[in-house]
């Protein structure tokens, strides 16, 4: 029995979120999805997230939330992650952080879907080896389900595809965030891994990776921080679906998506 998973890539501030309230029904209707999963960690003004805009995810019909480095950025964000079921930030923070990395989602007709998120090193923080972390976290979802998901939050396109081949065989899929630029470089790897170096951003496209243009612009030329606004223009629906066997946990399918929003 097949089933068809929607991940949804970085939900930038409010235009992200206005994004995913116009479209997710139809993509839902088309790919007759039965899981959707988004990286929420900029979905509170484009850096961070907050109860109130996880509600608002949740209720256009995203089931579950991974995220990443910014997941930390608002105040009353610890407080929210310890308790909410439906978010898990990067398993590869020490322990003792708020929060879980992984978690077993159960879909309305029943499959169960693995979830891990875990972190990049390069050019990023100081964590727990991503990769050992994995070996972890994917034995003990192996225990529930043959279904794995995995978002690897990651700057280095080399750790991304090094994870995706040191994973294949082990999980269902691999799809990378944080840039906000989707790649074109979609895959089923021999061992039955789908994988997609960075699944993009869900915001306003007239940016600079969803923030208003010309502040980027500007520190770049003069070298002076700058508070960066959130772009409202052109928004864009960027993901990928991966349709995955229920008894192997083997991709049958790949598909990146990158819908204009009306």
């Amino acid at each position: 029995m097949p089933v068809n998973i929607l991940f949804i890539g970085d939900v930038i501030g409010k235009p992200g979120r206005q994004a995913v309230s116009r479209e997710l029904h139809r993509l839902v209707d088309r790919y007759r999805l039965d899981l959707v999963i988004a990286n929420g960690e900029n979905a509170a003004g484009g850096f961070g997230i907050t109860e109130e805009t996880a509600k608002d995810l949740f209720k256009s019909g995203i089931h579950f939330l991974t995220s990443g480095n910014h997941i930390w950025d608002k105040k009353d964000a610890l407080e929210f992650i310890a308790r909410e079921e439906r978010l898990i930030r990067p398993a590869n923070y020490p322990p003792g952080t708020a929060g879980r990395g992984s978690a077993v989602v159960k879909t309305p007709g029943g499959a169960k879907v693995g979830v891990l998120n875990l972190e990049g090193r390069v050019f990023m923080n100081n964590l727990d080896c991503p990769f050992r972390t994995a070996d972890r976290e994917v034995a003990r979802l192996r225990e529930e389900t043959s279904i794995i998901f995995v978002d690897f939050h990651a700057e280095a396109t080399s750790e991304k595809a090094s994870l995706g081949w040191y994973l294949d065989g082990r999980v269902s899929a691999v799809v990378g965030t944080h840039t906000h630029v989707q790649t074109a470089d979609e895959r089923i790897l021999p061992g039955g891994t789908a994988y997609l170096t960075d699944a993009g951003m869900t915001g306003a496209f007239d940016s600079v990776i969803g923030v208003r243009k010309d502040e980027p612009i500007e520190k770049f030329l003069t070298q002076v921080p700058v508070k960066f606004e959130i772009a409202k223009n052109n928004l864009r629906l960027n993901g990928v679906v991966v349709t995955v066997d229920e008894d192997t946990g083997r991709a049958l399918g790949v598909e990146r998506v990158n819908l204009e929003c009306t």
